[in-house]
């Protein structure tokens, strides 16, 4: 287990141990837990003292975001991108958090790429209240997730420029990753949102206006990141028929290609064959110009039903 406490009460803030920020205070005490192994709940259990109900809600395996009153707090969480994406089981890690007035006990699995700015804003005493908090978090967040996703938007108008069918495996993979990425990041970009927008209306004392301002602002970002994840749903699905469908010209058109180059040869071939059997009778076999006359009738039929083809335009794609 990795902890990390501050403490804002009087003065500047201060980096403590995680047992001396378990008390609440009028400014901000904030203990953030890091792991996955059984000490963090039995020190939630043991020195942090809080409500079983709260203990299960921090440590759960499975998580959505979500913002739950619970007890005298609320249970809020949230999704951004991993400091290191191997070691995340999701797309998005996890990051949960018991708020209540004067103190913030937060834990996540591994680690945010938002959390070091915030912890930054902390050091620095930009942070007062649980309400700055749980606000720099999710506008932080918000932050570093809007960048990735223009970049799937990005990757797909890039695909869209060059689209070609002689390439469509190289296009296939780069639509289906863009697609697939869109979908896992909706699948909690989504409940994030809601989850801010009840947030911002719990009727809570450490929630001034000026946070539930900022709350309202970072959903309304989710909202759009959400509106633009399933805008590349829907576009990386019409391209991917699209490629099919250029895939499915393309194989068409060679394949007319063969059958008007086999159609132009079976007559050559038939006149071939018959005059190469090895009987008696064969017209002119022994004619020293009968070889040339051969050659030059199949070039006449040969050119005559090319033309034909390319009027009928049997070869435009």
């Amino acid at each position: 287990m990795k902890a990390m406490a501050w403490r804002l009460c009087d003065g500047a803030p201060q980096t403590v141990s995680p047992e001396a920020a378990v008390e609440p205070c009028e400014g901000l005490s904030w203990v953030h837990l890091e792991g996955s192994d059984q000490s963090i709940p039995d020190w939630l259990r043991d020195t942090a003292k809080l409500p079983s109900i709260v203990i299960g809600a921090l440590t759960a395996t499975e998580t959505r975001p979500r913002c739950e009153p619970m007890e005298e707090g609320a249970i809020v969480n949230l999704r951004g991108l991993a400091a290191n994406p191997e070691e995340a089981a999701d797309s998005l890690a996890s990051v949960r958090m018991y708020v209540t007035r004067g103190r913030v006990v937060s834990v996540s699995r591994v680690t945010l790429s938002a959390l070091p700015a915030v912890q930054a804003k902390m050091e620095e005493g930009k942070l007062n209240d649980p309400g700055d908090l749980v606000t720099a978090i999710a506008v932080a967040i918000t932050k570093l997730l809007d960048p990735d996703v223009a970049a799937l938007g990005d990757s797909l108008d890039a695909c869209e420029i060059e689209l070609d069918a002689r390439d469509s495996w190289r296009f296939r993979r780069a639509v289906s990753a863009a697609r697939r990425t869109a979908i896992d990041y909706r699948r909690f970009v989504q409940p994030q949102r809601d989850a801010l927008e009840r947030l911002a209306g719990l009727e809570v004392g450490w929630l001034d206006a000026s946070d539930r301002q900022h709350i309202a602002e970072a959903g309304d970002r989710f909202a759009r990141m959400t509106e633009e994840l399933e805008s590349i749903r829907e576009r990386a699905a019409l391209m991917h028929d699209q490629l099919t469908d250029m895939r499915a010209e393309l194989l068409d058109t060679r394949s007319l290609l063969v059958a008007v180059v086999a159609l132009i040869f079976l007559p050559l071939t038939f006149v071939t064959g018959l005059l190469g059997m090895n009987v008696a009778g064969i017209p002119y076999a022994d004619e020293p110009w009968a070889f040339s006359a051969v050659v030059g009738i199949c070039v006449l039929m040969a050119a005559g039903l090319g033309g034909y083809f390319i009027r009928a335009h049997w070869f435009r794609r």
